[in-house]
């Protein structure tokens, strides 16, 4: 069965507001993969895992259609408060379950979310819904990050790491999927053509506040919270503080560099 988080509506909200969109590169090399693959004219692109829509709206220029699916009603209500995209539509259901006739779908992505499904399902459903020479592209990053401010880039790793080390215990099995950046998942594809693109950096600015609450945003952060919700509010308390004090600031405002990188897997179907 595929793992279900991110349900509940007050980490939806947190979701939308400090997770991090993909590098622009990112979007560029699915595009280059598909156009190489099938040809420029795009039909239908199915987001799955959408959550909040941040993924699903990159795609909308390219498509005449962009659909979101994600099992979370709370993250599809977040998604469809965001105005603009009159050809993005949402819907709440699985990525193992999809609402499309067979051979209809030009790509299916999935952005920080393919860890969570159930690959045998997920990859049969793909094979299923997705036209000849149509692509898959699954795209994410790991928890693995650095900020940076002055010369106290090393200290703030270093209470950035002493946090996830309280926090790392709560996590699912299935972030380990996420760290390996989908290495089993793409040796389960079933098509030949197919590629993996393990580090594609990121670097962008961030305030104190986003990097706290961007690591807020982690599943297993979030279930230290259900655990333990006093403990959990300290520990962020705490890691604002400390970074703070560090950068020799007061404002959570105050901008830092963040850095990480993306993966990425692309397949694509045969004829």
């Amino acid at each position: 069965m595929a793992h279900r988080l991110f349900e509940e509506k007050h980490h939806a909200s947190i979701y939308q507001k400090y997770r991090i969109n993909p590098p622009d590169s990112v979007l560029e090399l699915i595009l280059e993969y598909l156009n190489k693959k099938k040809g420029s004219s795009h039909e239908l692109a199915v987001d799955l895992g959408c959550g909040t829509g941040q993924n699903t709206r990159l795609l909308a220029p390219h498509f005449q259609k962009v659909v979101g699916i994600d099992v979370s009603e709370c993250q599809v209500e977040e998604a469809r408060a965001v105005p603009g995209f009159a050809n993005v539509t949402y819907r709440s259901g699985p990525a193992e379950e999809l609402p499309f006739p067979d051979g209809s779908v030009d790509l299916l992505t999935a952005a920080s979310a393919a860890h969570w499904f159930d690959t045998e399902r997920f990859l049969k459903e793909a094979a299923r819904v997705l036209k000849p020479h149509g692509c898959i592209a699954l795209l994410g990053y790991t928890d693995e990050f650095s900020l940076y401010y002055g010369s106290c880039g090393d200290k703030l790793n270093n209470i950035c790491a002493e946090v996830k080390k309280v926090i790392k215990p709560y996590a699912s099995p299935r972030v380990v999927i996420a760290n390996s950046r989908l290495q089993a998942l793409f040796e389960a594809i079933p098509f030949p053509d197919k590629e993996r693109i393990e580090r594609i950096p990121l670097k962008m600015e961030m305030t104190v506040a986003g990097a706290v609450g961007f690591v807020e945003s982690f599943s297993y952060c979030q279930t230290y919270f259900k655990k333990d919700p006093q403990a959990a509010a300290a520990l962020l308390e705490s890691m604002m503080k400390r970074l703070l004090e560090e950068m020799g600031v007061s404002s959570p405002d105050t901008k830092l560099e963040f850095t990480t990188d993306f993966y990425c897997v692309l397949a694509c179907k045969p004829q």
